[in-house]
């Protein structure tokens, strides 16, 4: 009889073991799908974000149709909360899309004051469609440190604003590392959420001293390198692919200084590929640029400013085909 009992004892022992386990990994809550998104701004044919006509409705509504049919992506990063720019986010929602939201900051701080205060409006109008935020984009890299201040000053006003989405500010790799090799954490790694990273080996082809030039078929490693680099500084924190890409033309063109890369339709496409291959390996995620070519791109950028889009600037906004 003892025996029996012993048996019978261990025996609902290792039922409600099992039945534990079970539950735990029932309820163990599922790891963050990595994100494929596309870099989104409706500044396409004439139309400028300095001067001159806003994005209509109509023409969001149309470009995100576009993206939409023609594109896998389902998540975009948006530039800007303001100018008819805040019309995105409801356009997004109807079309089940996730957003990256920027608020955009630059040197005039009264305009500053007006993206940080629209940029906290949208982002608690719209919970679920917008997933993050930035407080600007390369504001360090355009401004030299000289509106850090901006940043923290973004920062803590959506935080007091008790908006409920992951606040970063985003920037260069080279920016994010402290503009060192190793890499190093700068003041802001305290102060965000997650780390958003922009890697382009195109201007480093045409700028940088550090690495031999990177030829399109090697892109893709140069960018899954750099984020490397930045996750292993930040431990503990998200970093994500915020910005990548190769121009599509003019055809043949080449930057200077290391003539490797080459802009044309064909390594534009092997460049995407095959980093959003690298990057859903590992489960990182990643945002190309971009969705639409903008044929106002900055003077500083040549020619090639106005072909990073993967689908075309102009009507019929033809896309890559993926």
């Amino acid at each position: 009889m003892k025996q029996l009992l012993l048996v019978i004892l261990a025996s609902m022992t290792l039922v409600i073991c099992q039945s534990a386990a079970a539950r735990t990994a029932t309820t163990k809550p599922a790891a963050k799908a990595a994100l494929q998104c596309a870099d989104f701004s409706p500044y396409v044919g004439k139309l400028n974000p300095d001067y001159g006509a806003q994005p209509s409705k109509e023409l969001i509504n149309e470009l995100l149709d576009k993206l939409v049919k023609e594109t896998p992506f389902r998540c975009i990063m948006t530039y800007g909360v303001m100018n008819g720019l805040e019309y995105t986010f409801a356009a997004a929602e109807i079309r089940h899309l996730k957003v990256i939201a920027i608020i955009w900051l630059d040197d005039d701080l009264a305009v500053n004051s007006k993206s940080i205060a629209s940029g906290i409006e949208v982002a608690l109008a719209y919970p679920k469609t917008i997933i993050k935020l930035s407080c600007g984009s390369e504001v360090r890299t355009r401004h030299d440190y000289k509106f850090d201040g901006e940043i923290s000053r973004c920062i803590d006003a959506l935080r007091k604003a008790g908006v409920s989405q992951p606040i970063t500010t985003i920037d260069t790799w080279w920016e994010w590392c402290n503009r060192s090799r190793p890499c190093h954490q700068t003041n802001f790694g305290t102060q965000v959420d997650w780390i958003g990273a922009n890697v382009f080996p195109w201007w480093e082809n045409k700028y940088s001293d550090f690495f031999s030039c990177t030829p399109p078929e090697k892109a893709a490693d140069f960018h899954i390198a750099r984020i490397d680099d930045v996750r292993r500084t930040y431990p503990g924190k998200e970093v994500m692919l915020t910005e990548f890409g190769w121009p599509n033309g003019p055809e043949g063109s080449k930057p200077s200084k290391k003539p490797c890369s080459v802009a044309s339709k064909q390594n534009q496409a092997l460049v995407v590929k095959s980093t959003f291959k690298k990057l859903a390996e590992r489960g990182w995620s990643g945002a190309v640029f971009e969705a639409f070519s903008e044929a106002w791109k900055p003077s500083n950028e040549g020619d090639v400013g106005g072909y990073w889009g993967i689908c075309q600037g102009v009507p019929p906004y033809t896309c890559m085909k993926f």
